[in-house]
Parts: structure tokens; sequence; C-alpha cells
């Protein structure tokens, strides 16, 4: 939504007058949540996606904001009878809400250049591992960079409200990129060429990509599903529903490729579950049902999910709404929006660990490093101005670094010392922190440009350079000399929102997201 401010004689703020309840969205929120409530850059806003935001709450939000998202107020430009009917709007069911299954996935699917078209080698001469896919969301293009020579070598035009993520075939040499609204495109990085693209979903939460290369796998926020496409053509391969054995259906919170154990992980916002599906062809079936009787070693009434991709149910005790592996994939750390964090084992299916942590960490953004002879693993916060660094031994919080407000990312590299974290939300967005891993101190504090928020670091493949964006339309990326902090380079773009180094992603580096 914009953040509209109507001023009278230049003196006071007047709020609008209330009118028709369909103009008022129109006006405030179609730009994000789209024309028919079905999701953009914002979520959907229709009554099976508002389960878990009374309307109490939503009443709130729309007046005052929803802390650390893009989410702004509308106090000063709403009557309180236009919030009242805004609230009654969203949580009217649509007559007709689309659904979206096989045939229609398959339906979108668009053919750029078939796979056998492709060059056998890259056609250009920058190291195809430190090249850096760029979204630049201010005019909604891809901008791939040379991660040597920090020279722009392609630049094309993607779908609307991209997902930063993007995501890589196991090789490096495919960039995969998943938009708000459903679309998965493919991309060559050796010919710069599009591929493919298929519409997964209507209103689509984020994308991960199998450690074989042969599956994409696609969150939904509408319809409430799981899609999973073959990864070299982006035919659909299968469509599951996203509801727990009860029939309660969710929205898709993310999924994530775990490497280790050949598997999907998927988390979800309206039902306490997170499922992990194998791609491994030689896993076994998962059992759903019970035993009931067991004479002569026979087992009975035992249901069974076929591989690939049966479902492992791990049962939690709350929401979790941001989620964080460690190294081997075998623990969870998850924390929901209302401050409760603990940590869940996949082989023995429950938590096996509280958490000690406060203000909404974004766990989604936590990094990995040695201290002390043990790995701990540090994540800022989207409420307060905060980095907690735990222990991934005994799960305690050994340290919380104060800075300057919440922060959104954090970054490292195994080949720096360092650590580098924004302070995203707040009067200090233009800062970021530098964190020396050794001491958990800040050691230095840095301004990209004055004013314009810094975010989202990046390093180059060997750690030398980091890479910040300063999120404006009139924005850029600044490299940084990793070692002695000081700026090397300036390139100009359109509100660069995050930047992925091929090497970083396909190693699962610990020091970025995965």
């Amino acid at each position: 939504m914009r953040f509209l401010v109507f001023l009278f004689l230049g003196l006071w703020a007047v709020p609008v007058s209330a009118a028709p309840v369909g103009a008022v969205y129109t006006k405030h929120c179609a730009e994000c949540h789209g024309a028919e409530r079905l999701g953009g850059i914002g979520p959907a806003l229709l009554p099976q996606n508002l389960k878990r935001l009374k309307k109490k709450a939503a009443t709130a939000v729309i007046r005052d904001g929803r802390e650390a998202t893009q989410m702004l107020g509308f106090s000063e430009v709403l009557s309180e009878a236009d919030v009242e009917a805004l609230v009654a709007y969203i949580y009217t069911p649509l007559d007709n809400v689309p659904g979206w299954g096989m045939d229609d996935i398959a339906a979108s699917r668009i053919v750029h250049t078939e796979m056998s078209e492709l060059a056998d080698a890259p056609q250009h001469n920058a190291d195809p591992l430190n090249l850096f896919t760029v979204v630049e969301t201010g005019d909604h293009h891809v901008t791939i960079l040379d991660g040597d020579k920090f020279e722009p070598l392609w630049r094309f035009k993607s779908r609307f409200a991209l997902h930063g993520g993007a995501k890589y075939s196991p090789d490096g040499r495919f960039v995969y990129l998943g938009s708000r609204d459903g679309w998965v495109s493919k991309y060559d990085l050796w010919s710069f060429k599009p591929v493919a693209e298929v519409r997964a979903g209507i209103n689509m939460r984020n994308i991960a990509v199998s450690s074989d290369g042969k599956w994409i796998m696609a969150g939904n926020y509408l319809p409430h599903t799981i899609t999973i496409l073959n990864a070299h053509d982006l035919t659909p391969f299968r469509v599951i529903e996203a509801k727990d054995k009860q029939g309660n259906s969710s929205r898709v919170s993310a999924v994530y490729n775990a490497p280790p154990r050949k598997s999907f992980i998927a988390a979800f916002k309206d039902i306490k579950q997170i499922w992990e599906m194998s791609y491994d062809p030689d896993a076994a079936p998962v059992y759903e049902g019970f035993v009931h009787n067991y004479r002569e070693g026979q087992e009975e009434g035992i249901i069974t999910e076929p591989q690939p991709f049966a479902r492992k149910r791990i049962k939690l005790d709350v929401y979790l709404d941001d989620f964080f592996f460690d190294s081997e994939y075998t623990d969870v750390m998850g924390a929901s929006r209302d401050g409760k964090s603990a940590v869940y084992n996949l082989d023995a299916r429950r938590k096996v660990s509280d958490l000690d942590l406060d203000g909404m960490p974004h766990l989604g953004s936590g990094i990995i490093w040695d201290y002390g002879g043990r790995e701990v693993m540090a994540t800022p916060h989207l409420r307060g101005g905060t980095i907690s660094v735990i222990d991934m031994e005994s799960w305690k919080t050994i340290k919380r670094i104060k800075t300057m407000g919440p922060g959104f990312f954090m970054r490292s590299h195994d080949n720096t010392p360092y650590a580098w974290v924004d302070v995203f939300f707040g009067p200090n967005k233009d800062k970021l922190h530098v964190i020396d891993k050794r001491t958990l101190e800040i050691v230095k504090t840095i301004t990209p440009e004055p004013g314009k928020t810094g975010a989202h670091v990046e390093f180059t493949r060997d750690g030398k350079y980091a890479l910040v964006s300063i999120w404006d339309m009139d924005g850029a990326l600044v490299v940084y000399d990793a070692a002695t902090l000081e700026e090397v380079k300036r390139i100009p773009m359109k509100k660069p929102s995050g930047k992925y180094n091929v090497f970083n992603k396909i190693t699962y580096s610990r020091g970025t997201s995965h």
C-alpha cells in the first residue's frame, strides 16, 4: 500500500471521508494486494488467508501499520469508518476464488528457448561461479553482474514483484526466479537467454531447487498448495494440497532444500506442522497410519505414501513464521511472530530445546561461524536493536549485541573475520554495522549513502569484497573491500533489493541465506 498524506493549507492531515469501500480499496490497497485481493507484492486479502489475524488486529494493522513489514499505517488518511469498512471487505469471501491446478499450470507454461538450442559453453569471459544475480525491484529488472570486474553483463525485464531469493542449478548454470504472483522463470547464465516460465500459483511465497537439479518446489499462499516442477523444462509434476490430517488448509510460508537429506522442507502459516519431503529415489515409503494388529510378523492398518515427495510431518507446539537450519539440516530453529522460539529435530520429529529469543528474530537471515571452538548462529531482530548470538550445541544465547535499530539482513563469509548487519527499520536505516566474529563486538558503522536505506550485504566467491544495496529508485550497489572496509566502487541501479552470488548459493555458504 502507498502511504498518502493529504494536507489542508499545509497545516494538518485530513482523513478521507467515507466512500464506497471498493473505491477505497482500489485507491489505497490494490497496488500491493491486487485488484481482486489475490495478492501481489503484499499477501492475498481473503478470509482463508487471514485465519490468524483477528478483525480487531486487522483494524490496528490498517490504522497503524504492521511492524517489520512494508505495511504502513493509514490513520492520517482514512477515517475510522473507512478502516472498519475495509476490514469487513477483506473478510468477505469472494464469489469465486480461482483454483490453480495441474491443468492451469501446464497451460501457463511459456518456452522462450529450447534446451537443445543453448550453448555448450559459457559465451562470456566472466567466472560463471562468481556472477551475481541482482534483483532491481525499482523497475522490475534483473542484472547479471561480473563479480570480478563489478560490471553488468546482462540486464533483462523480470516478472512483477520478484521474491528476492534467486536459486541456482547445482552447477550454477541456470538461475530460477519466483515472483509474488506465482511465476517461476528459468534463465541460462552461459548464453544469457531466457529458457522457460510457468505460473506455479496465484500468490507464491518462494521456491527451492533440489540438490540433484531435477526438481523445483514452489510454496503458495494462494491456493494453499505446494507445486513441484521438473527443473529441466518447468513442466508441472505434482500439486500437493497444504492440509493437515483434519483437513485444515494453510498458506505455505516457505519451502527449503535440505542438501544432506536429499529432501525439501515446507513450513506453514496456518497449521502447526513442518513437512519433510524426500526426492531421494532410494528413500523408503513414509508410514502415515498406525499398527492396529501384530501377529506372525504382519503389520495391519498401515497407510503409506509413495516416494518421491512423501510427507513426513513434524508436529509443532506453535505456529512458526521464520526458520533457520543447522549446517547438517538436522535441527530446525523456528520463531513465531508472537515471540515463541524453539528447536525441532527432523530425525526425532520433536522439539529438543526452547530458545531465549525475543523481539521477533529474523531467523531466515541468520548466519553461522566458528567461535570458541564451536559453531554459533547469529540473527538480527525485527523488533528492537539487537543481534542475538546462539551456541548451537547448548542452544543458549551467549551474547546480545546492541545495534542502532532493528535489522533485516545479516551476512558474512568463511574467508572474512567480519559479519555485516543492516539497520533496516527506523531513523538509522542508512547505517550498517560491521561485527568482528572473533570478539562479537561492533568494530565499524558504515553509512553508504546518508538518508537512504542500506541493506542486504553479499560477498564475492572468495569473500574479498562485500556488496551493499542502497534501496532507492536512485540506488546503487556499493562494493567494499572486506578487509579494509573501504569503498571500492559504486554501480547505479534501480532499488537493488537483493543480490545473490552463484558460488555462495550452490555451496550453501554459512554466511548467506539458503
